[in-house]
C-alpha cells in the first residue's frame, strides 16, 4: 500500500509498467468535465471509473481486496477515511468473483485519511476499506485507476 500527493506521482512509476500512463491519465485529465462512468486508458489493461457519493459510516463499509488489478484511488474532491490491511489474518466473507474481481473479508485493520490531491495504491496482497466518514459524510469526486497486475 501506498498513499502520496499526486504530484509524487513520479516516485511510483516503476513500480509497475503501466502505472505511468495510470498517473498521466491523472494528471492530465480534467474532473471537472468528466461525468461519473468508465474511460479507457489501454483498453482492459488500464482503465478509470469516474465516481461520485457520499461517504457512508464505519459499520457500513466493507473489507475488499483483488487479484487481477492494482487499485489507484484518486481523492479529486472531498475526504475519505480508507482502512488498510494485509490479506494475512483476514477472513473471507465472500469468496473470490473472478469476473469482478473481488473478494470480500472480514477482520481488523488501520485508518487513514485521504483528502483531495492525494492517492492510495492497493495491490492484491492490500485489503482495503474505501469510502468511509471521516467526522462527517463529504460529498465526493474520486477516480480509481485500476491497473492489470504485470
Amino acid at each position: 500500500m501506498i498513499i502520496d500527493n499526486l504530484k509524487n506521482a513520479s516516485l511510483y512509476v516503476e513500480t509497475n509498467t503501466r502505472f505511468k500512463k495510470a498517473f498521466e491519465f491523472l494528471r492530465s485529465s480534467n474532473f471537472e468535465e468528466l461525468a461519473p462512468g468508465r474511460y479507457e486508458i489501454e483498453g482492459s489493461d488500464i482503465y478509470a471509473m469516474v465516481q461520485q457519493y457520499e461517504t457512508r459510516p464505519l459499520e457500513d463499509g466493507a473489507w475488499e481486496a483483488h487479484r487481477k488489478y492494482i487499485d489507484i484511488q484518486f481523492v479529486y474532491e472531498g475526504t475519505e477515511f480508507m482502512g488498510y490491511r494485509n490479506i494475512e489474518g483476514m477472513q473471507i466473507t465472500k469468496e473470490y468473483d473472478e469476473s469482478a474481481d473481488y473478494l470480500l473479508l472480514d477482520g481488523e485493520g488501520s485508518f487513514f485519511r485521504v483528502t483531495s490531491g492525494f492517492f492510495a495504491i492497493f495491490f492484491p496482497e492490500d485489503v482495503h476499506m474505501p469510502a468511509i466518514t471521516d467526522e462527517a459524510p463529504s460529498n465526493m469526486k474520486k477516480v480509481v485507476v485500476k491497473v492489470k497486475v504485470d
